[in-house]
């Protein structure tokens, strides 16, 4: 498997037959430009246009934009109901966590979760082998809830996402904290790179890892 950046919460992730990809978002909105792209299959984890813009993937054949289990191509899929935020979705609505099965390996996505996570809803997404989690705050968990939230989950790999970056609109972004927050409350050994290439094999369960991936 394959987990490339495309910035934001978007991610694409390449299987040996299949290719996904998270939350594509409005180049306009976000203040950085989503690259061309093509993917079997598009996740989205709400409604709002730093995450649902499905027009940008190309290719698309099947998309994923609620809670359920759905078996794609060989792919399991099982969206997580959250909120995104603090107050049961009062203040920003519903939010979607994924649990993707590809390749033997589990990639769990939390989308815009703006709240500590209960444990039901970390049984629900078993063993861990990838996170991505929001860490920038604001308008979602912060550095400090990300990083409980992570050794909680315990997974192999952490990839931090929806932080502050160059480029980001700051009308709308200017108050995400930065990554680097995040990495002092989580304490875990870091790794920086363009990729992440990962078979299960590889993985061992007792060492935990950051990885920043560099936006394409």
């Amino acid at each position: 498997m394959d987990i490339s950046y495309l910035g934001h919460s978007s991610f694409k992730i390449k299987g040996r037959t299949v290719t996904l990809i998270t939350d594509p978002f409005d180049s306009e909105n976000v203040g950085i430009k989503f690259p061309k792209t093509e993917a079997d299959i598009v996740t989205i984890s709400h409604e709002h246009k730093d995450h649902n813009s499905l027009e940008k993937v190309d290719g698309v054949k099947n998309v994923i934009r609620g809670v359920g289990e759905y078996e794609i191509a060989g792919v399991s899929i099982v969206g997580i109901s959250s909120f995104h935020d603090d107050k049961e979705g009062t203040l920003r609505g519903k939010n979607i966590i994924y649990a993707i099965e590809m390749d033997d390996l589990r990639v769990v996505h939390m989308g815009d979760l703006g709240h500590e996570l209960s444990d039901k809803i970390a049984d629900s997404m078993g063993d861990i082998d990838i996170l991505m989690i929001p860490v920038g705050g604001f308008y979602t968990i912060g550095p400090k809830e990300a990083a409980e939230i992570v050794k909680k989950l315990e997974p192999s790999f952490t990839i931090p996402m929806h932080f502050q970056d160059t480029g980001l609109n700051s009308a709308i972004y200017k108050d995400l904290a930065k990554v680097d927050d995040f990495l002092e409350d989580v304490g875990y050994e870091v790794e920086k790179t363009t990729k992440l290439s990962i078979k299960k094999e590889l993985i061992n369960e007792d060492i935990s890892k950051v990885v920043i991936l560099e936006r394409k």
